[in-house]
């Protein structure tokens, strides 16, 4: 990925996509084997806090102990050590007393049901995802989406208008 340096030619870029292409390149941080994703909690065009997913701090690196295969499985399935990004971006704000109520959450891959309920907790009044978690998961339906819309959050899956990044 390289970022193009801005010209006068050039159209600035909305806010959804500056905070989507963090959002991916903070994915890029990510120590699981699985799938990276990366996460920006944002309000009135202001950075609240970002998270990408991976064990807590402090804990195995699942790249560096388990390169192969990642971290192992609990009795659902999922990843043993793992916070989601969203989580992580939620629970950072909430360590330093930023308040997330009515913000936007940018992720890459959308919310899963437990993340959802999480972000509908918290007051995240909007979400905007690039990649969609039921097929990723390979599943029919996107139960952290379907929940989220039921309850009356705002959610939609990322078009880019404008783009900083060349392939």
């Amino acid at each position: 990925m390289r970022l193009r340096y801005p010209d006068a030619s050039m159209t600035a870029p909305s806010f959804d996509d500056i905070y989507m292409d963090l959002a991916v390149n903070l994915a890029s941080k990510s120590h699981c084997v699985k799938i990276k994703v990366g996460a920006v909690l944002a309000r009135d065009t202001r950075i609240i806090s970002l998270g990408y997913n991976g064990p807590p701090a402090g804990t195995h690196n699942c790249d560096e102990v388990w390169p192969e295969h990642g971290c192992s499985r609990d009795r659902k399935g999922g990843c043993s050590l793992a916070i989601h990004a969203e989580e992580n971006a939620i629970l950072y704000a909430a360590k330093n007393n930023a308040q997330v109520d009515g913000a936007t959450l940018y992720v890459t891959l959308s919310p899963c049901l437990a993340c959802a309920r999480i972000i509908y907790s918290m007051g995240i009044k909007k979400v905007i995802y690039l990649r969609s978690y039921a097929e990723y998961k390979q599943i029919d339906i996107d139960e952290g989406v379907e929940f989220l819309k039921t309850f009356g959050v705002d959610v939609q899956k990322y078009e880019p208008i404008t783009s900083i990044v060349q392939p």
